[in-house]
């Protein structure tokens, strides 16, 4: 039987299984799956939106005899293509399966897929605890989502990344078997960790349907401050010197000056009234009333001997505010161009200056904005290639730049993403940051895992040239709101 028809029989079986409530074959819920975050969309035959976990089982049930493809997705807030339908065949959307509960006596959340992260860390901190990672698409996107993609955040200055707050995970390989990798308990010696390798494995080898988040004590209280500095060079010496003294902040935030000027010039947002168009740190601290006591005093004095300005708020309202330049300059990047290429690359820090010179050298090399900032205390930076996507020279720029921009990044001791993941984004770019021994090996546990390559063919392996297609025109719910003038 061809694949075609494999695929009719196939859908035409889910269908009547689970019935019109679960399977759309048409419609605009089943379009607005068809893409992420990446807007890159593609046909396929079937959304499925399953409820229960009997759901994922039969899908996968199906979809393995029949050799459907299945992209597993959330919310769809990737923004690497990650959950977009490249292989069409069908699309099981969990985001319905999210229930939470809190075990306060245990420390730990367990949560199903389509749980939000916002409202995960928002019935943790009823409870007097707290569940760090923190996304900028928390407030839409899914912990199945940022299982998949091993999600980040600012406060990965502290307390790291969703890897280290996973204690377990249960859920169905791609041929429907039901699999726990660990439980409700925090020691876990017992045969190989097949946990940690479904972390960030972009949903390629099973689909999530159960976590066990570990959770800590809610810090008492919080300081957030600001540092302007005379260079990038300064600010990044700055970055280690910080962190050389022990000081431990929750949130070190890092914006260069093509940043600042999009958040000065663009949006309006001005932080100091005497220095202007200079780089910024946006520091936070969290703790116990006398640890930010000690953290203020420290911090004082190494901006006494670093920043050309410095600012700590007095209030959460006064927080707010220095929070504002951080959100606006993303959007007001659109000024520059009304397209990018949004690359969450990551430097070890003691190579961080090099890499702000290198990239001096890559904007006029290619002679594009590149306005970059991120988390300075795990050197993991978004450097935005702006440009516009009619300019068909200007495509051409960008699509050199980036390739350029992962090279220096690798050449500099670091990788080409620390966050997103993959997808179809950095596929062309594995290979830079990766040998063949490395991907023999993951496509060695793909083919043990998935003999059928069903589970979302065509990311990771596979180079793929995102900016040879046109993305849909849409705007989703968390997209910046991009600013083109003051």
């Amino acid at each position: 039987m061809k694949k075609g028809e494999l695929n009719a029989q196939g859908t035409s079986l889910i269908f009547k299984r689970l019935g019109p409530r679960k399977v759309f074959l048409s419609g605009e819920r089943k379009f607005m799956a068809s893409f992420d975050s990446s807007k890159l969309s593609y046909e396929y035959d079937a959304l499925i939106r399953a409820r229960s976990e009997d759901d994922v089982c039969e899908t996968l049930k199906l979809a393995n005899k029949y050799k459907v493809p299945v992209t597993p997705r959330g919310t769809g807030t990737s923004l690497t293509g990650s959950a977009s339908p490249v292989k069409g065949g069908w699309v099981i959307d969990v985001s319905l399966m999210k229930r939470i509960a809190i075990k306060k006596d245990k420390a730990m959340a367990i949560v199903q897929p389509g749980a939000v992260v916002s409202e995960i860390q928002k019935l943790s901190e009823k409870e007097g605890l707290f569940y760090p990672p923190d996304p900028s698409s928390l407030e839409y996107c899914t912990i199945g989502g940022n299982i998949a993609c091993n999600a980040g955040g600012m406060r990965c200055a502290k307390y790291g990344v969703t890897r280290d707050f996973v204690l377990a995970l249960e859920g169905f390989m791609p041929n429907g078997e039901k699999v726990s990798w660990g439980g409700e308990y925090k020691k876990f010696a017992t045969g190989y960790n097949i946990r940690d390798l479904w972390i960030g494995s972009e949903g390629t080898l099973g689909v999530v349907t159960k976590a066990v988040l570990r959770l800590i004590p809610k810090p008492d209280l919080r300081w957030t401050s600001v540092a302007a500095f005379s260079s990038e060079k300064k600010a990044l010496q700055a970055v280690r010197a910080l962190l050389g003294e022990g000081l431990t902040p929750s949130i070190l935030e890092y914006l260069d000056e093509d940043s600042i000027y999009c958040a000065e010039e663009i949006a309006g947002v001005r932080l100091f009234k005497k220095v202007e168009g200079k780089p910024l740190l946006l520091i936070e601290f969290d703790g116990s009333k006398s640890e930010l006591r000690d953290s203020k005093r420290r911090l004082k004095g190494w901006a006494e001997r670093w920043a050309i300005a410095f600012k700590g708020a007095r209030s959460e309202g006064e927080a707010e505010n220095l929070w504002e330049v951080r959100r606006k300059c993303s959007g007001a990047m659109f000024a520059l161009g009304n397209a990018k290429l949004n690359e969450d690359i990551v430097v070890p820090l003691e190579n961080q200056i090099r890499f702000s010179e290198s990239l001096k050298r890559l904007k006029r090399k290619w002679n594009l904005p590149m306005p970059t900032f991120g988390h300075a205390a795990d050197g993991n930076l978004h450097v935005n290639i702006m440009f516009h996507r009619e300019i068909r020279e200007e495509c051409v720029r960008a699509e050199g730049a980036v390739q350029d921009l992962m090279e220096t990044v690798v050449s500099l001791g670091g990788t080409i993403s620390g966050e997103h993941g993959i997808g179809l984004a950095k596929s062309p770019f594995l290979r830079i940051a990766r040998n063949n021994a490395e991907i023999f090996a993951m496509q060695a546990i793909k083919k043990a895992l998935d003999p059928n390559g069903i589970l979302n063919p065509g990311k990771v392996f596979e180079p793929y040239h995102v900016w040879e297609k046109n993305p849909v025109a849409i705007r989703l719910p968390w997209d910046k709101k991009p600013i083109l003038k003051r």
